[in-house]
């Protein structure tokens, strides 16, 4: 290499930051310029609106698909605070929409995590060609319009406010975006989810795309992952057992919400989560969950001599057939392991969650031996 194609300094390094550095490397803060991106968009914003619903603070979420493109997120929380008009409390809307990391703390156990990133609202600011906030916080409505992450006026005061809550109106760059479709069925499936695991959250989803035949649905469960794992078997052929064994431990570690039931199948399925966001790999909180499945249906068979001294245990593989179930952990701070966030790696989450299920289990079984014997006999 010649000694002038290796000239290098300070001079030609560029530094970006802020909505410019989002624009220019997109795949980077949303995952990709597709369909996958702009789903990450609308989660930015509505992670905000659904954990003030699940802090106490909001009773309601509402996401619609607008007629021109857009999409519209509202609250009715008490409102985001507006800087100009001396408001505290919190992260004030423009810092909110220019700045990457606020908003509620995503490492408590108590709000969710639906994008994989968890920036916040200033990437689907960034990434929008247009974006209207409108506040409405003690008594007043505020108004504030960007434009691809810049704002083109200080928020204003428009007048009084009828209720309170934050709604944010944005629409994607088409100049980024391959496509500027949002999939109805994708935001369905996944606020389903969400409700089924926080049984607190009341969300509703409309579209307005197609003139004359708006379609809306609304996600509210109140019985949890009890109902979650109800729909997920009715596809699993007939129950060994009618009842839905549930149970949900709030623990030094974590929040343990379990669900499952048998079918006549012979096929596994568990689903994990962690605050939340699906572990489609799995982790420390499937593991456990197993070891305490496997440790309660072994001793039962043992205390009532299905099982002799000589026979072995029965696996986690012969018991999980046949078997639904949902395992939600919320922890304070949720380790994953990759960058997909696909399986979790608290090694806490492994002990509590058998402790949990052993215990739980063990103690269903007891109280209803019919029912358990028809569960253990089929393993044998």
């Amino acid at each position: 290499m010649g000694e002038e194609a290796s000239e290098y300094d300070a001079s030609q390094i560029t530094v970006l930051e802020g909505r410019h550095a989002i624009r220019k490397r997109p795949g980077m803060y949303v995952g990709s310029t597709g369909e996958r991106g702009l789903r990450h968009m609308v989660f930015y914003v509505a992670d905000r609106a659904l954990n003030e619903v699940l802090l106490g603070s909001a009773t309601r979420v509402d996401i619609t698909f607008l007629a021109d493109g857009g999409v519209r997120v509202a609250d009715d929380g008490p409102g985001v605070p507006v800087e100009a008009a001396g408001h505290t409390g919190g992260p004030g809307l423009e810092t909110l929409l220019t700045h990457p990391l606020t908003g509620p703390d995503t490492g408590g156990r108590h709000t969710l995590i639906s994008g994989a990133f968890s920036l916040g609202p200033c990437v689907t600011n960034a990434l929008s060609s247009r974006l209207t906030a409108e506040v409405r916080r003690e008594g007043t409505r505020w108004v504030q319009e960007y434009a691809r992450g810049a704002a083109l006026a200080p928020p204003t005061a428009t007048g009084p406010a009828s209720g309170s809550g934050t709604t944010l109106t944005f629409r994607p760059d088409a100049g980024i975006f391959r496509t500027t479709e949002f999939v109805f069925g994708v935001f369905e499936e996944r606020l389903r989810e969400l409700a089924f695991l926080n049984r607190d959250l009341d969300v509703s989803l409309t579209d307005e795309r197609v003139a004359g035949e708006p379609r809306s649905a609304r996600f509210r469960f109140p019985d949890g992952v009890r109902e979650f794992v109800a729909v997920l078997g009715a596809e699993a052929g007939a129950a060994v057992h009618p009842e839905v064994i549930a149970f949900e431990r709030e623990t030094p570690a974590a929040t343990v919400d379990v669900a499952l039931r048998w079918s006549a199948s012979r096929e596994e399925r568990v689903r994990g989560f962690a605050n939340s966001w699906p572990t489609s790999e799995g982790g420390t909180h499937t593991l456990g969950f197993r070891d305490g499945l496997a440790a309660a249906v072994n001793a039962y068979a043992r205390e009532r001599r299905l099982l002799t001294a000589a026979d072995p245990d029965l696996s986690p593989e012969r018991i999980g057939e046949g078997l639904t179930a949902v395992v939600s952990v919320k922890l304070d701070r949720p380790e994953f392991l990759g960058a997909t966030r696909g399986r979790l790696g608290n090694p806490a989450a492994l002990l509590c969650v058998a402790e949990t299920v052993r215990e739980h289990l063990g103690r269903w079984f007891e109280e209803r031996p019919e029912q358990a014997r028809a569960v253990v006999g089929r393993f044998l």
